[in-house]
């Protein structure tokens, strides 16, 4: 029911209006309106004020000045809703933008009495400044039920009770279940819905055996709905809705709330996603340090394994090995890029439902700030390391097109992985790499084995049998030997990437966003 009131359920099968003040919501109400999920998200590695300010900078409009939305951030929220607590936080990123209406998932979950009292305490202020709160909670104490204005309790998808708080003990005692004293009333509430309470059993004592059998032919739910559609809350609720109504008979076309769109432009938030993502790579040291190290120890032993080779037979094998083991190594420690959206799913589409940014600037925010740079420095660290200790042709223009090729390889890799992972829950994708690796090794054979010469110094050297030229081997490969031989392969490996990037924008496009 909270997701349906939020605008955050698929609306296939749902039938009926949801009516702000009696208006229709706008279509994209969840810009207007704040939403507080039970399993907090929030970007763990960056600190609390960083959360606050990434959600002012995107959600506040670009008449506040950045210095104004620093000083909300640093005044009004920290005092109140702060503190290191992931699930305040996640309350302060939905309050700076002062919604109208704020829901939440069971805000006090993960919190202790002391800090949930606050909390609550806290939504109670802001109620009275003329802001509605919705929310669930589970079996709240009573200095917390206290707070409420307003109760509904649901079962079964039947409602058994709505209307005032301070008025539902009184309404369960006019149809036979008291509350016994020291009892908790919401306590009380569960126990007389599941049927498990004392007060159920005192109650079922009184009644005449008739009523006995009409209660026992009915659950307890069934009898506490019918009990409710025939109370004087529920026809005040009908009541109130048929006024609503007659006004919308009215004039249908009246008051209606103005549809809101984003708060930033793309540019504003496609420089804030990508600064979130740069900052929590950096600060994640599985992610980026760890991945380094694995490249440098990773490029040591490659080039021991195939160190110094040599220009004979055995050396143009170990080239060929050599490519093969280097572009093996730079696809596989690009694999790690799959679980990239798999872990920020769920933040993603909370921000995304909650108008935070558009979903282009969070793809493109994705590329410029994580996959870019963590595909960029491993290769050149393996290139710089890989290319010299195993004795590649020593000339400048050949390294840098090694270096570009790793590059390369590791953006389409990359971008594959990505395009694996996006909207899927876990996947291994080994095998599928290994597909494409031959495709990857055909630009660096070119240019490393071309104008090389593997028989020695002279013909009378050349062992029998042996292909001596590296141009013929690789015609004997059924690969060409001039310049667009090699850069065909560029070419190919810039389309793959662009169409791995293009087929994970479109299944993030399409990804579920409802619940």
């Amino acid at each position: 029911l909270l997701d349906v009131l939020a605008g955050r359920k698929d609306p296939a099968g749902l039938s009926g209006d949801v009516l702000i003040d009696g208006a229709p919501q706008p279509a994209n109400f969840k810009c207007i309106s704040g939403y507080v999920v039970q399993d907090d998200v929030v970007m763990g590695n960056l600190t609390v004020r960083e959360n606050l300010l990434f959600s002012a900078a995107l959600r506040l409009p670009t008449s506040i000045s950045f210095k104004d939305k620093e000083e909300r951030v640093g005044t009004e929220l920290i005092r109140g809703v702060s503190g290191g607590e992931r699930k305040r936080t996640s309350i302060g990123m939905e309050l700076i933008t002062e919604p109208p209406v704020l829901f939440l998932d069971e805000p006090t979950t993960g919190l202790d009495a002391s800090t949930s009292s606050a909390v609550l305490i806290l939504l109670k202020r802001l109620s009275r400044r003329g802001r509605t709160m919705i929310f669930s909670i589970h079996q709240p104490r009573y200095s917390i039920f206290k707070l409420f204005d307003s109760l509904t309790l649901l079962a079964a998808g039947k409602m058994m009770y709505h209307g005032p708080a301070n008025a539902a003990l009184a309404y369960f005692s006019s149809i036979g279940y008291q509350c016994e004293a020291y009892t908790n009333p919401p306590d009380f509430f569960l126990d007389v819905i599941n049927g498990d309470s004392t007060a159920v059993a005192a109650s079922r004592a009184g009644p005449s055996r008739d009523d006995q059998d009409d209660v026992a032919d009915k659950t307890v739910v069934d009898t506490l709905s019918v009990s409710y559609l025939g109370s004087t809350q529920y026809q005040s609720v009908q009541d109130a809705l048929r006024n609503i109504e007659d006004r919308r008979g009215t004039n249908r076309n009246g008051r209606r709330m103005e549809s809101i769109t984003y708060a930033t432009s793309f540019f504003t938030q496609l420089y804030w996603v990508t600064k979130r993502t740069f900052k929590n790579l950096i600060r994640n040291p599985q992610a980026s340090v760890a991945q380094i190290l694995v490249c440098i120890i990773l490029g040591l032993v490659a080039g021991a394994i195939f160190f110094g080779a040599k220009l004979d037979p055995t050396g143009m094998q170990n080239r060929v090995g050599s490519l093969f083991f280097v572009i093996n190594e730079v696809c596989f420690y690009s694999v790690s890029t799959i679980e990239l959206f798999i872990k920020e799913k769920k933040l993603f589409i909370h921000q995304y439902t909650s108008g935070y940014y558009r979903l282009s600037a969070y793809f493109f925010s994705i590329i410029l700030g994580d996959l870019i740079p963590m595909a960029t420095v491993p290769a050149i660290t393996f290139s710089l390391i890989t290319y010299w200790m195993i004795g590649y042709q020593r000339l400048p223009g050949n390294f840098f097109f090694f270096m570009f090729t790793l590059i390369m390889v590791s953006y389409t890799s990359t971008a594959m992985a990505l395009a694996v992972g996006t909207g899927m829950e876990s996947v291994g994708m080994a095998s599928l790499l290994l597909t494409i690796y031959f495709i990857f090794m055909m630009a660096l054979q070119v240019k490393e084995l071309r104008g090389l010469y593997f028989c020695g110094d002279s013909l009378n050297q050349k062992p029998y049998g042996a292909v001596c030229y590296g141009e013929a081997y690789l015609c004997g490969q059924g690969i060409g030997y001039d310049n667009w031989a090699m850069w065909e392969n560029i070419v190919a490996l810039g389309c793959m990437t662009v169409i791995f990037l293009s087929i994970a924008g479109i299944k993030l496009h399409t990804i579920k966003k409802f619940t």
